[in-house]
Parts: structure tokens; sequence; C-alpha cells
């Protein structure tokens, strides 16, 4: 029964992290073919009345701008402006640093190297946590998770005695913090035979 329900949770958190993005970009999609209309109707005009054109041509006109600005932030001063506008303006924005190191950790990008699942030494116990980044004087930065609600907890900046990292995919420590610490037998096993 218990592996039926965790199948149930992870299939529902990988649906949701398929769906979701895919239907907030159906949605902006449509707004942004909406207010577009103004601009191509003079040109569906000039089509057949039996074709959708002014739909078409929003759609079409939507897609060739994403297509450009796409191709804009692969080149280095994209690049250098993507991140500009990302620490100006989205950084600001509570959680944003957050979701999107999460959204990569769980998409298999490891570009940073945060979020690294560690059993971190509070008070007289061991907690799951995510090693969040590295101090200059050694000490970690810690996201201890709320169970069973991984994206909600509390920040610690430990030094290194205190800080475990483990050998596990970051996916298998999210799946015990949601399952309410199911699955810590493992996190603690991969303490033992982790390297620092």
């Amino acid at each position: 029964m218990r592996k039926i329900g965790e199948f149930v949770v992870s299939a529902l958190v990988t649906g949701l992290l398929f769906v979701v993005p895919i239907y907030l970009a159906i949605l902006l999609l449509l707004k942004a073919m909406h207010s577009v209309v103004a601009l191509v109707k003079p040109f569906a005009l000039l089509l057949p009345e039996w074709l959708p054109a002014e739909k078409l041509l929003s759609l079409f006109l939507v897609l060739l701008l994403c297509f450009l600005i796409g191709a804009a932030f692969r080149t280095a001063a994209g690049r250098a402006i993507r991140e500009r506008i990302e620490k100006a303006l989205f950084e600001r924005m509570p959680g944003y640093a957050l979701f999107r190191s999460l959204t990569q950790r769980l998409a298999g990008k490891d570009e940073e190297n945060v979020w690294k699942p560690a059993l971190v030494e509070i008070e007289e116990a061991l907690v799951p946590a995510f090693i969040i980044e590295e101090l200059g004087d050694g000490r970690f930065t810690v996201f201890v998770p709320s169970i069973p609600t991984p994206l909600a907890g509390a920040v610690y900046i430990l030094t290194p005695e205190r800080v475990h990292p483990l050998d596990v995919p970051f996916t298998q420590a999210i799946q015990s913090v949601s399952r309410w610490g199911s699955g810590s037998k493992e996190l603690v096993a991969a303490m033992k035979t982790g390297t620092r």
C-alpha cells in the first residue's frame, strides 16, 4: 500500500511540474496573441475570409517575437542582458531564485552547486537539509525544509562539522522530505558511505 501511495504522489508531482508550465505558457501565448490582433488586422483583410487570418497572423507574430528574443539571449550580449534583468527584477521577487534553483535541480541541471542533499546537526539531531552555498570561511548555508513541504523551511549557517553531504540524488532527498521522513534510512546510509 505504501508503494502505491509513493507512486501516486510521485506521479502527481511529476505531472504538475510538466503540465503547469505548459498551461501557463499557453495562457500567456493566447494573451499575447490577443494583444497584437490590432497590428495584424490590416494584413488579415488581404487574406481570404474563410481563413482565420487574424489568429494565424497573431500567432505567427508572437512566435516570431519569441524566436528573435530567444536567439538574442543566446548571444554573449544577450546572456549579459538576461542576467542583468534577472538580478534587477526577478531576483527581487520573493522566492524567485529559490524556485529557479529548485526547478533546475529537478530538471537535472547541475550548473550551480546548490541544493546538494545533506544531513545537518541541529541541537542533538540529524535533520534533512540542502546545501545552498559554501562560505569563504568553510561554513555552509543550508536550507532545512519543513516536513512535508520542501519549499518552506528555515535557513541556517553551520560549521562544516555539523554538515554531512549525502551521496544521493536530489529527487530522492526531496521525496523523503515530502513523505514525512520515509526513506531516511537510505539518507543516513548515504551519509556513512558518502564523502565530503
